[in-house]
């Protein structure tokens, strides 16, 4: 089946036990309410829940000479705009230890590399939100996420809004250990990432110099 958004509004009222929409111009309460989570950033929301396979890319980012640090790391590096969050941050293009000598600070990263290079998670019409690469187990779980984000407006049932905060929660681990099983041979285990991560900020001043990471 075709992922689309109408599909994932129909599969989201579903579980809400609502009418089916014919159309995602439906003038009806359901339909307004899912476009409001639609519009709000209700994908980008799943995509920030896991280092989804259909959703890595993968750039080399040269550092932006207009910025002119006073200490600390020489060099800054814009985040693309099309960042959700980082998987793997390298010195060289085949990824083979993690970089541990950098800073993350809101839209740039800070290293004395002259290019970094990084994985991340996508929300690219090509990477994040090409609907037509969304493995069915991450489509179910968009949908069930934009039914508990709905579901309280549509009903009162507790029984139906329990069943589709589980559903939210039971597809999610779906996905996400579906999509594990999708990580090439290679790819930085995420546990040794997040040890990396920690262990990179301490000793150097941060930006507003308000002491030490």
């Amino acid at each position: 089946m075709t992922v689309s958004q109408l599909s994932i509004y129909n599969d989201a009222l579903l579980l809400c036990e609502d009418r089916q929409l014919a159309t995602v111009t439906d003038n009806v309460k359901s339909r307004r309410l899912l476009d409001s989570v639609w519009n709000d950033g209700g994908v980008k929301a799943c995509l920030e829940e896991a280092m989804w396979t259909f959703a890595i890319r993968t750039v080399a980012i040269q550092f932006d000479p207009s910025i002119q640090p006073t200490y600390g790391y020489q060099h800054a590096f814009a985040k693309p705009a099309d960042y959700i969050r980082t998987s793997a941050l390298s010195s060289e293009p085949y990824f083979q230890a993690a970089l541990t000598q950098v800073n993350d600070e809101a839209s740039y990263w800070w290293a004395d590399l002259a290019t970094l290079y990084v994985k991340y998670v996508s929300s690219d019409p090509m990477y994040g939100n090409n609907m037509n690469a969304w493995p069915e187990t991450f489509k179910q779980f968009v949908a069930a996420h934009f039914a508990n984000k709905i579901v309280g407006d549509l009903s009162k049932d507790e029984k139906i809004r329990d069943k589709v905060e589980k559903a939210r929660r039971d597809r999610l681990i779906s996905a996400r250990s579906k999509d594990a099983m999708n990580e090439p041979p290679g790819f930085f285990p995420r546990g040794q990432l997040s040890r990396a991560r920690q262990g990179m900020y301490f000793g150097r001043p941060n930006r507003t110099g308000q002491g030490f990471y």
